[in-house]
């Protein structure tokens, strides 16, 4: 998640839409010496005559777009429905279907969550509030006020009682919602916290900050354990990958940086990406992830050999906040400052192998599409995005020809 940013309120107000009476039908004519109307044709018949047949309804690949009231925030998918929630800049939570709580918080929303089973959502916000939500009924079943010091900008749930929470300030705070206290609340990072990881074994902590270090933090022994080195910009988003082996943290600078499991005192690796920032990461596999920028772009990427694989979607020209995959892994689902929630289809990229020797690369720069809204929703390059890609495929299919016949030739 990147840095926080303020809410400016527009001066614009909606305006109802202003009703007409339909005017009063005439009664009989008034003379008898009007000629009667000429009948319609059948209206059937031209179609009959013509042949032609109603049209085809369309068939999407994604569901259509969502466009919001305000800006989004952060997006949440339920783990066992067809169920979307978000939060946005005026601190609402909205939900597919129909409308969800209002009000809910005081101030912008910054960040949702499910439990496991669906039944609890988890909500933080700038009003320095953590409020816990029933799913079913709509309605607010607790709320801990001023939780933090600061506006709060991430959480985590490690389990369906223990929350993790992060403020604008660097402080760290772990939750038992049973008992509705904290019972780790430690300040090691000099500036906000931007996301929060936990791994497998829920054990370990990890959280990035825009101090440019990632802190390791022991749940079971409930202290600090270390921070990492410092880097140049701001960490805005981290992820565990690789079976837990690595853990990757993304950057205000466009840089991906690497750490190995138990090393995590300095890197192991960095990518840098032809991107303004990395704000957001979501794992799709364990090689695999995809990531969201300040340029509107969402890039699919590759770990070990660190590769971007193509493009999966845009915002066009607008920030995106925050990225979430469906209960299936199919879809994908962005939100950016364009007040749109955007589907995007990626049932394909986990199986998509990318091998060690590096490609030529294009003379345009442009990557690889990798869904037909990659560079656009507009449906009349559709099908050019689909040959483009047949070509594409093709050219990569005699680079490996050529590279064959080359090692055959030495």
């Amino acid at each position: 998640m990147a840095a926080p940013a303020e809410h400016v309120e527009t001066g614009s107000a909606a305006t109802e839409t202003d009703k007409t009476e339909a005017p009063e039908a005439t009664s009989e004519p008034e003379s008898s010496d009007c000629e009667p109307a000429a009948q319609d044709p059948d209206p059937g018949s031209d179609e009959d005559e013509d042949g032609e047949e109603p049209p085809v309804p369309r068939i999407l690949d994604t569901p259509e777009d969502i466009r919001l009231e305000a800006i989004a925030n952060t997006v949440a998918l339920h783990p066992t429905r067809d169920m979307l929630v978000c939060g946005d800049v005026d601190g609402d939570l909205e939900r597919t279907g129909s409308c969800g709580p209002r009000g809910h918080h005081m101030k912008s929303c910054r960040q949702v969550r499910f439990t496991e089973d669906g039944l609890k959502l988890y909500s933080v916000s700038r009003d320095k509030a953590v409020h816990l939500i029933d799913v079913e009924r709509g309605q607010l079943v607790s709320r801990i006020r001023g939780a933090h010091g600061s506006p709060i900008n991430c959480l985590q749930l490690v389990d369906e009682n223990i929350l993790a929470t992060a403020d604008d300030g660097g402080t760290l705070k772990v939750w038992d919602m049973r008992k509705g206290e904290a019972f780790m609340d430690l300040k090691q990072h000099d500036d906000y916290i931007s996301d929060i990881a936990v791994d497998q074994a829920k054990r370990i902590l990890l959280t990035t900050s825009g101090d440019g270090t990632m802190g390791v933090f022991h749940l079971k022994r409930r202290r600090f354990e270390l921070l990492s080195e410092y880097q140049s910009g701001d960490l805005t988003s981290v992820a565990v990958m690789k079976r837990g082996k690595k853990v990757a943290c993304g950057s205000s600078e466009g840089t991906i940086y690497l750490f190995n499991w138990n090393g995590f005192g300095a890197t192991s690796d960095r990518f840098a990406l032809k991107a303004e920032s990395v704000d957001c990461i979501v794992p799709i596999n364990d090689n695999i992830m995809c990531t969201a920028s300040m340029d509107g772009y969402i890039r699919a990427i590759n770990l070990f050999p660190n590769r971007v694989i193509g493009c999966i979607g845009q915002h066009v020209g607008e920030p995106i906040e925050e990225l979430a995959t469906s209960r299936d892994k199919r879809f994908l689902v962005s939100t950016g400052h364009d007040q749109l929630i955007k589907f995007w289809d990626i049932s394909t990229l986990p199986d998509t192998t990318v091998k060690e020797y590096r490609k030529r690369k294009k003379k345009d720069g442009r990557m690889k599409s990798l869904s037909k809204k990659a560079h656009g929703d507009n449906d009349f390059f559709s099908g050019l995005v689909e040959e483009t890609v047949k070509k594409e495929e093709e050219e990569e299919e005699e680079e490996e020809e050529e590279e064959d016949s080359d090692s055959g030739s030495d």
